[in-house]
């Protein structure tokens, strides 16, 4: 049985992350396609993410009465990261497929361009990047299937993610202390 703190901060830091994502989702598309492309937007969401998860768990361990262990820091965390995940795919398969799908088709364009200028940086051979821009051109992202995709793969990132805030914020048994 799920303690009843684990449940409410880990929805409710579920919810917070998934309006996190949507809002920032909007202000990029709002503001410039081309940052979907920018790695430092990519470096400063995995901050916030890690600011907000890390908030998570403090407040949990504060309020749990008890052991905070193992698996209820880890719980917390991945309710919080599955109710987040599902939100901004939600509002993504909305605003990329219905909203607006020509721009998904703008920031594959976008990636592509990204791609073949970092992997000329990097003095790739032209046949690995023409099997990039191929790879890109045949993979849509942003379709509805692509997006669960990445849900997966955003849940295996986030749970190994959790594994390792869940071995920092468990309680310290006595002989560890």
């Amino acid at each position: 049985m799920i303690h009843e703190i684990i449940k409410k901060n880990g929805i409710t830091f579920g919810i917070i992350t998934g309006l996190t994502s949507v809002l920032i989702t909007t202000f990029i598309y709002a503001i410039d396609l081309n940052l979907f492309t920018s790695p430092w937007i990519g470096f400063s969401n995995l901050a916030i993410y890690l600011v907000l998860a890390i908030v998570l768990l403090i407040k949990t361990k504060k309020e749990f009465p008890g052991i905070f262990s193992f698996k209820d820091a880890f719980t917390t965390y991945f309710i919080s990261a599955l109710i987040g995940i599902a939100i901004s795919v939600l509002f993504n398969i909305i605003l990329f497929n219905l909203i607006d799908p020509a721009a998904k088709d703008t920031i594959k364009e976008l990636t592509i361009k990204y791609m073949v200028s970092a992997l000329e940086k990097f003095n790739a051979p032209a046949a690995a990047i023409n099997k990039t821009i191929a790879d890109l051109k045949e993979n849509d992202q942003f379709s509805i299937v692509g997006l669960l995709k990445g849900s997966l793969s955003n849940i295996v990132f986030c749970t190994i993610f959790g594994l390792i805030l869940a071995a920092f914020f468990k309680s310290k048994s006595s002989s560890q202390a």
